[in-house]
């Protein structure tokens, strides 16, 4: 007799790998009753959002890598596929139970449990060297803007000058404010994930090399005519100030000597006084 050894049934695997993922939904789900503004959402990332994502990191940058809230490791996964190694990656997890699915299904990559809204205390003594990118799939939006802002500057602080925080999110909008931040730095958005539910984008924040060497951007034309155009209003207005207040002078001036031609000129003295005392008059 022939030994025959049995084969897997077909479609064993993507019948694991789908019961895989609707184990990872019921976590999410779980996770996010228990405490939405950290889940942030009810399902993890979709392939399509995790390799966008997974995109705008270079592999072959040096320096480990910091993966923000990773959860059940969606994105991760697109990271390794990427071609990063699992030694340079660093998970940071709120969540206990996702720190330890994480451990088991990513040998070899560094799981850390903090909180990475306290991102300098929960990797001091992690990196041994600045951090090459921070991917980050926080709920920002849940959160006020300092602290956003706050997470922002302290990523600025353990990357290298040339690193990048990519971050995705469900809005139109950056969900780190640009308008009247005090960090500056340059932001990137990608184009719409529409195979992801809902739709997201990635925006990619880099630091500012040297603000100081930054140029203005350029007027427009309208804003210097203007300019020049209240410019030249005021002097016109400092002028006749200053001639109406000659004029008053030499009119009211007491001249025994004038006292016939001060008399005929109180009719110009009248109409003088009518002009407004500019000095008191409320600028804008």
């Amino acid at each position: 007799m022939h030994s025959h050894t049995p084969r897997p049934a077909r479609g064993l695997k993507s019948t694991t790998r789908i019961e895989e993922r609707l184990a990872d939904e019921a976590r999410f789900i779980k996770s996010w009753f228990d405490n939405p503004s950290l889940a942030g959402a009810v399902s993890p990332s979709g392939r399509f959002l995790a390799r966008m994502m997974a995109r705008y990191v270079d592999p072959h940058a040096t320096g480990p890598v910091v993966e923000l809230g990773p959860g059940t490791g969606a994105i991760t996964e697109a990271l390794l596929q990427r071609g990063i190694a699992p030694a340079r990656l660093v998970l940071l997890e709120f969540d206990a139970a996702f720190c330890a699915l994480l451990r088991r299904r990513f040998p070899g990559v560094r799981v850390i449990q903090g909180d990475a809204y306290h991102l300098a205390e929960s990797l001091r003594g992690v990196l041994d060297q600045p951090a090459a990118a921070i991917v980050s799939s926080l709920p920002l939006l849940n959160k006020p803007e300092r602290e956003r802002l706050r997470l922002l500057t302290e990523a600025f602080g353990v990357m290298a000058p040339e690193g990048s925080f990519v971050q995705f999110t469900y809005g139109v909008m950056s969900p780190v404010p640009r308008k009247n931040a005090k960090l500056a730095f340059h932001a990137e958005v990608s184009p719409p994930v529409w195979l992801n539910l809902p739709p997201a984008r990635v925006w990619v924040y880099r630091p500012m090399e040297d603000q100081a060497e930054q140029p203005l951007p350029p007027q427009k034309p309208a804003i210097v005519f203007l300019g020049k155009l209240k410019m030249g209003t005021e002097k016109m207005q400092r002028d006749l100030k200053r001639e109406i207040a000659l004029a008053k002078a030499r009119l009211c001036r007491p001249d025994n000597a004038h006292k016939a031609r001060a008399t005929k000129s109180k009719p110009a003295a009248a109409a003088l006084r009518k002009f407004p005392d500019f000095d008191k008059l409320h600028r804008p």
